[in-house]
């Protein structure tokens, strides 16, 4: 296997953890635990399964620690292909993206603390912490919207770099182009038109499995440089 394979495979490797962890908070949770517009039935649930939410915040956190290590692992694939969209792909999809996780973990923290009751906050009353706790679940929510600006954008660079690379499939560029188009569009009506967010959500899935097919084809195809007499062809 040759470095710049091995390389491509580490990269594929840390995406996928990431492919893996997000769900659990992401998708899995709210649908297991929160009940739209019902703050007291929604509290109910997470102090029935506390281990479930906490392994919510616990999977932000390593998400947002992998975010750091795959932005490196990008920037050692990419740097030779173009430094510059190479440095711009760590700032957008590794710093702003893991300090937003981050964050997001403490609205949960704050979440958990009001449905718990602790002796504190007993100036509040029980509904008062009840619709207080769904407010920081809401501010989760809102932090994802606002960080799909920066899960689209990133995929910017990292298309032009596939694009660009003599060691990549192109279709896996303009793939993923389309990827961070679909993120865009959704963050924006998140923020703008929320009732319509699932309608878009629906018709942008098929166009968001570009970085499943980007993570599989690194994995299992890894990257293989192009002589340069076939480029040149």
């Amino acid at each position: 296997m040759t470095q710049l394979s091995k390389n491509a495979r580490i990269v594929g490797f840390l995406y996928l953890l990431l492919v893996f962890a997000g769900p659990l908070r992401l998708i899995y949770i709210p649908t297991v635990l929160f009940v739209h517009g019902d703050a007291t039935a929604t509290a109910a649930n997470i102090l029935a399964h506390e281990t479930l939410f906490r392994l919510g915040m616990v999977g932000d956190l390593f998400g947002g620690a992998v975010l750091v290590f795959l932005s490196l692992a990008f920037y050692r694939l990419f740097k030779d292909v173009d430094q510059y969209q190479a440095v711009l792909l760590v700032i957008t999809g590794g710093i702003i993206p893991c300090t937003l996780y981050f964050v997001n973990v403490v609205n949960d923290a704050a979440t958990l603390q009001l449905v718990k009751g602790d002796d504190f906050l007993n100036v509040f009353s029980g509904p008062q912490r009840e619709a207080l706790a769904f407010l920081f679940i809401r501010l989760h929510y809102q932090a994802i919207v606002a960080a799909e600006v920066f899960w689209g954008i990133w995929l910017f660079p990292m298309a032009i770099l596939t694009i660009k690379s003599n060691f990549l499939p192109k279709f896996l560029g303009w793939w993923l182009i389309l990827n961070g188009i679909c993120y865009l569009s959704l963050s924006f009506t998140g923020e703008m038109y929320p009732d319509y967010a699932d309608v878009i959500s629906k018709y942008a899935f098929p166009f968001q499995l570009g970085e499943v097919a980007f993570v599989l084809w690194l994995l299992i195809m890894g990257a293989k440089e192009k002589p340069v007499n076939s480029l040149a062809s």
